[in-house]
């Protein structure tokens, strides 16, 4: 009787064991894990590779940043020696608009502890103020900024200047940013833009709208570019009391992940799926502001009239 119990409990583990393998798909084998592990082996080689250029950029930058205040000061010497140098002007502009920082938090579970990083938004406090000087960019911020933001910041003028047609070898510009909230420093030339609305405003004397906020690069044509962490831009903006929020044209899909549960034989894999969508109506829809699109800095100064 104890040999028929055996035997029947083999065949009914063998019968089970040839439906898992031929009915079930079957769960990621050795294989499947090595070239896991090497597509994580080389993407981390890609990160390296990336932060190397970023170091190397950022070098760049601070050399170039140098050069144009050495002409600019040259400029200023000439059109002194020359009695040419325009008189300085001077004005200012604020206007709150919207960052990304990293918040590392550190969670222990037993004797291990584990860090987590997420994203999180704020507004920080920039201004724009000119005065009579020798035709410098000067940056004064809490927390500090970093190369990219100072080049925004020469780019903004750049643009301004052409755009009011007052020129600014004869006076300073200083840009002062700070924030309500200790954040670790940020950096990246995501104020471009914002700066350059600034730069104009505080040129011709018009005043801002403060229930209006921006993010997005600038190029020397006037170009607003592409900019990353557009939803909790649009979160820190809805909190901050802003009613439009102007979003590059660039930046019209956003990339969203939604969780799927798959069954694996015995095992559940809970994947994310990514899902394209329009910014627009994803931020209005889920945070509640109003969104438009901007491609050049005459379409945010639309907005302002």
């Amino acid at each position: 009787m104890k040999s028929k119990l055996l035997t029947f409990l083999l065949v009914l583990s063998l019968v089970a064991n040839a439906y898992f393998v031929w009915f079930q798909p079957t769960p990621p084998g050795s294989e499947q894990v090595q070239e896991m592990q090497a597509s994580i082996n080389s993407l981390e080689r890609v990160n390296q590779n990336l932060k190397a250029q970023i170091l190397q950029d950022n070098s760049s930058l601070q050399s170039y940043a140098s050069q144009v205040d050495f002409y600019r000061e040259k400029v200023f010497k000439l059109e002194s020696n020359l009695q040419a140098c325009p008189a300085g002007r001077e004005g200012f502009a604020t206007l709150q608009g919207p960052a990304v920082f990293q918040k590392i938090e550190n969670e222990q579970t037993g004797p291990f502890v584990r860090q987590s990083i997420t994203e999180e938004g704020t507004l920080i406090n920039i201004s724009a103020e000119v005065q009579p000087g020798k035709g410098r960019v000067l940056v004064q911020t809490t927390p500090l900024m970093g190369i990219v933001f100072q080049d925004a910041a020469n780019t903004a003028v750049f643009v301004a200047q052409n755009k009011t047609g007052i020129p600014l070898s004869g006076s300073d510009t200083i840009f002062s940013i700070t924030a309500r909230d200790e954040i670790p420093g940020v950096d990246g030339p995501s104020a471009g833009a914002l700066m350059t609305l600034l730069m104009i405003s505080a040129l011709s004397g018009t005043e801002l709208n403060d229930s209006i906020t921006l993010t997005g690069t600038i190029d020397p044509k006037g170009n607003i570019g592409p900019i990353g962490g557009i939803f909790e831009k649009a979160k820190a903006a809805k909190a901050g009391g802003k009613t439009l929020f102007l979003l590059p044209g660039e930046n019209s899909e956003l990339v969203i992940y939604k969780s799927v549960e798959r069954k694996y034989g015995g095992f559940t894999i809970i994947e994310n799926v990514p899902k394209t969508v329009d910014s627009r109506d994803y931020i209005e829809e889920n945070i509640g502001i109003r969104v438009e699109y901007v491609d050049t800095i005459d379409d945010v100064l639309k907005y302002e009239k």
